[in-house]
């Protein structure tokens, strides 16, 4: 049995949960997420919470029982709280700055770089390096940070470039050879 899937998920206040054929909506204060699951697995809702149970006990079974649990406590998550993925940019003239929508970025290249969000992603941009990306879809903000990110993914060297807040960039040595050459 599944650690995970076998836990059911609390329906806090606010939150209605809706099953439809094989698809999952849920709507809460934020907004409204849906997600399709798989004939393999069976929700239910009973009494404020979301049970997942799966059918067989094949293998695809017993792997999309607790993804689809995590994928329905995401949905919930998302439509109470949201989510947030905080990126930093690190480098001499690296900065970001929000117009309107749309971020621009001083990335070290000959031009700047502007960057627009996809429908239902925010950006809040924190002094001059600072990005972070909310939204309600976890997957989504997940991607558009990735996105954000590989404009100029950290290097090795010096550690420039766009990276996430908790991230650490291992740093290689430069030439060790010229130093003890006469």
């Amino acid at each position: 049995m599944s650690r995970i899937g076998k836990l059911p998920v609390a329906v806090p206040s606010g939150v209605d949960v809706t099953l439809e054929d094989s698809t999952v909506t849920v709507k809460g204060p934020k907004g409204q997420l849906s997600q399709r699951i798989l004939p393999v697995v069976e929700v239910s809702v009973d009494g404020g919470q979301v049970v997942v149970q799966r059918k067989n006990d094949e293998k695809s079974g017993r792997s999309a029982h607790g993804l689809t649990r995590t994928l329905v406590a995401n949905m919930i998550d998302g439509v109470t709280k949201g989510f947030r993925k905080s990126l930093a940019l690190q480098g001499v003239g690296y900065r970001v700055n929000k117009a309107g929508d749309v971020l621009n970025f001083s990335l070290g290249y000959s031009h700047p770089v502007s960057f627009s969000p996809p429908e239902g992603i925010a950006f809040t941009v924190e002094g001059t390096n600072t990005v972070h990306v909310d939204g309600i879809d976890k997957q989504r903000v997940g991607q558009v940070a990735a996105e954000i990110r590989s404009l100029r993914p950290p290097e090795p060297y010096k550690g420039k470039g766009i990276r996430y807040k908790d991230e650490v960039v291992r740093k290689k040595l430069g030439k060790a050879g010229k130093a003890g050459k006469k």
